[in-house]
């Protein structure tokens, strides 16, 4: 048990029957009335961001939320395969339970979040902040187009589609922010 006073970004709480992570929190002391915090809770399951207020002083049940390293190895219509680089054992996901899986590569690492009071129960996926992919498909860029910062669609290599520079093209490597879905930079070969 955690009270308010408690809260700090990455706490993991259990609340409404799901385990949300805070993202934000505000402490507000207003001239009349009680004191409360005022947060956003982020569902480790879901990924949906909600608004939430708590009276000052509120008991709420923290999680413990255990991530380990995973190896991504396929899909298939039960959803997504990943085994564990120590264990060798799979664990397989739901879509819905794997962010921005149109990002994911054969081999690549991602963490599984474990809840660890609820019996080892799997309650998500996080794909590394930064992956690098090859643009497979981009229009070229209009020589002269540059007055602004102008985005274009581009796919890569795992047939997501990402908004680009105009000086991106075809076969450049970028590295894309999986959190965000966007551009970060071009990678030198």
């Amino acid at each position: 048990m955690a009270s308010t006073a408690d809260f700090k970004n990455g706490l993991c709480i259990e609340f409404n029957h799901d385990v949300f992570a805070i993202v934000e929190f505000q402490h507000v002391k207003p001239g009349k009335g009680p004191a409360f915090v005022r947060t956003k809770l982020k569902s480790i399951r879901t990924g949906k961001v909600i608004d939430n207020t708590f009276t000052a002083g509120h008991k709420v049940t923290t999680a413990r939320i255990e991530r380990r390293e995973h190896q991504y190895s396929y899909q298939d219509d039960m959803g997504f395969h990943f085994m564990d680089t120590n264990t060798w054992e799979e664990v397989t996901l739901p879509e819905d339970q794997v962010p921005n899986n149109d990002l994911l590569k054969d081999g690549m690492s991602v963490d599984i979040l474990f809840h660890v009071e609820a019996n080892d129960e799997v309650v998500g996926c996080e794909l590394a902040q930064f992956v690098e992919m090859e643009v497979t498909y981009t229009e070229p860029g209009i020589k002269g187009d540059t007055a602004t910062n102008t985005l274009k669609p581009a796919t890569v290599e795992t047939d997501a589609q990402i908004m680009v520079p105009l000086f991106v093209n075809t076969g450049d490597i970028i590295k894309v922010n999986t959190q965000e879905r966007s551009y970060v930079e071009r990678v030198k070969k």
